[in-house]
């Protein structure tokens, strides 16, 4: 039974869409659903809720509108002719696949590769959020789109996004060798639950994300921190759901009359050997098909199989065969089978028959019942649904399977001959054992495997898996509650008498600057910077304070003008200095009257310098500094650089070691000064820049044309210092937080704040 998802749409995400176009008899195109794969998978679940699905339509170069197929709406994301060579046929299977793989096939690592990688994920992230419905549960399919998770979740906090691997996760030795991995682990974190296929697989990534990230690992998930509060964090949960196939499908096929006797018609059309060995496997180096050949052509070599008495049917179907390991694979396939054939076949009998072609599944399922022995022998596999697929169509409980404990079957299907491919002597006494197995033994083997596939099919994969995706929406609403709750209780902090007597004088007073910093102080501090957002309580009240009478509102940060903007700051109304006090930009109303359209320039001409752009000297030699930084912290995990205008700044909130996150900022130090920049200290984050500035200087600027304004200014960082050293005796400074200071007053924290900025904007209303 599907799980409960509410009124949430379903949207799913995938590489590809689940179509295919088919020309119609009259010579027109026409979309039918793919054969097999996710759309087999996931049907009942679509057919019964509906849903939305985004990928491409499998041609390069070609832009097609959305439409419908069934309850499907489908969703095409374009990819050029060079995205499919750079992040298809270059990353995704270039990189990520041989080395998810085990690194049987040596991995490329190219940054043009990469970086379109980079650039198809989040094309397909913003397509996602274009369309999904609010509160929509999105499914993220496969290695192709790892970092859309994390991408979505930063356009569409509102989702709940979950992520399923088709294939394995590499261990972490392995998975240490990609120059990208730490921004791979934190684009699949932006999920609420990852899935993989097997245990071992989920244990890889909690144990990666651990040791190269840095997240602390809690049963079986990842403690994420979270955007919305300092010190909280979020759970994502990962762990193992196989997947599985359409059982009662594949046995209804297996039944019919006509698909039996097509079975019979292939024993016949190879000679009716004695015993039919059968591969079915995509034309891929981790089958392990060559392994399979070798060990085949050794028993025909010895004698262990009587070469007239046997007959193997290996089915390849054609793989990615515009990549060069591809092309190379099948030429050796084929020649392989040609010499193994020319040695040990006759004008009767070929042993080895070998065909490089797709299959209907009616066909397919007629392969599987005319086989004695099926060898599902890769190297390393996610799953592998041909084994599951072998088991359900032996109505009869006979046969034997021959199946690599590399395989994320074998976990399941413990009927099967177990394997390591790679030990061929190992893989001969198994195709032997199985050959030779007993019919009695067939039949207990066969029909423990059957139970198994019949018991956890397809619908139980889907099932389980959205179960769970139900219960980590339920934790993740409770979370917000308790988070709600606990703003709500917070919402009327106590502030300080002195600092009310304070509010009250200045208020009473004509004309009032009112400045503030941002981190801190009207945003909490959160683990990383770019997730900070103003309290709406002083949103309201600052936004209420620059309306009024005599009151100018004035914004000092650190932080540059964009970065500010990237976090939904509505301050048009207000004068808002960024970068320490190097960037400028006024309300719009004060422009007009000013006659300039200008959102980032001085008030006067005697503007400081640092208001001035950089030269092409300096804007240089903050390049190369730049370029030093990333090179130095790319991969420490919780590090993050905001660039600015006329600088650059290190955070370092987010390190968990905080002594190590010391001894980070003294490194950056160093590099700055060696390079000649401005080094400014603050709370967990050091700052570079090409010039000389600080807030308390442009605050002085500022009120230089509002000579009889009186100053309210809270601050909460050691860059506020400034400030609150220029105020005068009348001015009021309020320091925010613990450490020294030379404000007069102090209060908590930034709902404090907000409530103190309600206070005045309350009795300045009067």
């Amino acid at each position: 039974m599907i799980p409960d998802l509410g009124e949430r749409q379903l949207v799913m995400v995938s590489n590809r869409l689940p179509v295919d176009r088919v020309e119609q008899e009259d010579g027109s195109g026409a979309w039918q659903p793919s054969p097999g794969g996710l759309v087999s998978a996931v049907g009942p679940v679509v057919e019964e809720l509906g849903s939305m699905w985004v990928g491409w339509a499998g041609n390069a170069d070609e832009t097609i509108e959305p439409f419908e197929l069934g309850s499907m709406r489908l969703v095409p994301v374009p990819l050029s002719g060079k995205d499919v060579e750079l992040y298809y046929e270059g990353f995704a299977n270039g990189t990520l696949w041989p080395l998810y793989h085990d690194v049987i096939a040596p991995p490329e690592y190219h940054r043009e590769w990469w970086e379109r990688y980079c650039e198809v994920n989040r094309r397909f992230a913003e397509r996602v959020a274009e369309v999904a419905a609010p509160g929509s549960l999105v499914w993220v399919h496969d290695y192709q789109l790892q970092l859309v998770p994390e991408m979505l979740r930063e356009r569409r906090p509102d989702l709940i996004i979950a992520f399923f691997l088709h294939i394995p996760f590499p261990p972490t030795r392995l998975f240490a060798q990609l120059p990208w991995r730490r921004r791979i682990i934190e684009g699949l974190l932006g999920a609420d639950i990852l899935g993989f296929q097997r245990e071992a697989d989920a244990s890889a990534f909690r144990e990666a994300a651990e040791r190269i990230a840095g997240y602390a690992i809690h049963e079986n998930s990842v403690l994420v921190p979270a955007q919305e509060q300092q010190g909280a964090t979020r759970p994502v949960l990962a762990r193992e759901f196989p997947i599985s196939i359409d059982t009662q499908t594949i046995e209804r096929l297996a039944r019919r009359h006509e698909v039996r006797c097509r079975a019979r018609e292939i024993r016949e059309e190879l000679g009716n050997p004695q015993t039919l060995v059968l591969g079915v496997d995509r034309l891929d180096y981790t089958k392990g098909i060559l392994h399979r050949f070798k060990a085949y052509e050794e028993m025909l070599a010895d004698g262990e199989l009587e070469t007239r008495e046997i007959t193997f049917v290996q089915i390849a179907s054609p793989s990615r065969e515009r990549v060069d390991a591809y092309r190379a694979l099948r030429d050796e396939v084929e020649t392989t089978a040609g010499r193994l054939n020319g040695e040990h076949g006759d004008i009767g009998h070929t042993p080895l028959v070998y065909l490089h072609r797709s299959y209907s599944r009616e066909e397919m399922v007629s392969f599987y019942l005319a086989a004695d022995v099926m060898l599902v022998t890769p190297l390393r596999d996610g799953m592998n649904l041909v084994a599951k697929e072998y088991a359900a169509c032996r109505v009869d409980d006979t046969g034997a399977l021959v199946l690599s404990e590399f395989a994320g079957a074998a976990d399941e299907l413990q009927g099967a001959v177990l394997v390591n491919p790679h030990d061929i002597e190992g893989l001969k006494a198994a195709i032997l054992r199985a050959v030779h197995m007993p019919a009695a033994e067939q039949q207990r083997r066969m029909h423990a495997m059957r139970e198994t596939v019949r018991q956890h099919d397809v619908a139980h994969w889907t099932e389980s898996f959205l179960e769970a995706v139900s219960q980590a929406t339920k934790i993740r609403q409770q979370r917000e509650a308790a988070q709600s709750a606990d703003a709500f209780a917070a919402s009327a902090p106590s502030i300080p008498d002195r600092v009310a007597d304070g509010i009250r004088r200045l208020a009473a007073h004509p004309s009032l600057i009112v400045a503030v910093d941002f981190d801190g102080t009207v945003a909490p501090l959160v683990s990383r910077p770019q997730d900070a957002k103003i309290l709406p309580a002083a949103q309201r009240a600052l936004n209420s304070l620059a309306e009024a009478q005599g009151v100018t509102v004035v914004l000092l940060s650190g932080r540059s003008l964009t970065s500010l903007a990237a976090t939904g700051l509505e301050s048009d109304a207000w004068i808002v200095s960024g970068s320490h006090g190097a960037e400028l930009s006024e309300p719009v109303k004060r422009q007009r009257e000013q006659g300039t359209q200008s959102r980032n320039r001085a008030p006067r001409a005697d503007a400081t310098p640092a208001l001035l752009e950089p030269s092409e000297q300096e804007t240089q030699r903050l390049e190369r500094f730049t370029t030093r930084l990333n090179r130095l912290f790319r991969e420490v995990a919780g590090v993050y650089l905001e660039r600015k205008p006329f600088g650059i700044a290190v955070h370092t909130r987010a390190v968990a070691d905080r002594a190590h996150a010391s001894e980070l900022l003294e490194a950056a130090e160093h590099l700055g000064t060696d390079s000649g920049l401005h080094v400014r200290s603050g709370k967990e984050v050091r700052e570079f820049t090409l010039r000389q500035s600080d807030k308390g200087s442009m605050l002085t600027s500022i009120r230089s044309s509002l000579p009889d304004a009186r100053v309210l200014f809270l601050g909460d960082d050691v860059t506020d210092e400034d400030v609150f050293v220029s105020l005068g005796p009348e001015d009021l400074g309020v320091k925010v937080g613990s450490g020294e200071s030379a404000a007069h007053e102090r209060i908590e924290d930034p709902s404090t704040v907000a409530a103190v900025l309600t206070l005045l904007a309350e009795l300045r209303g009067r």
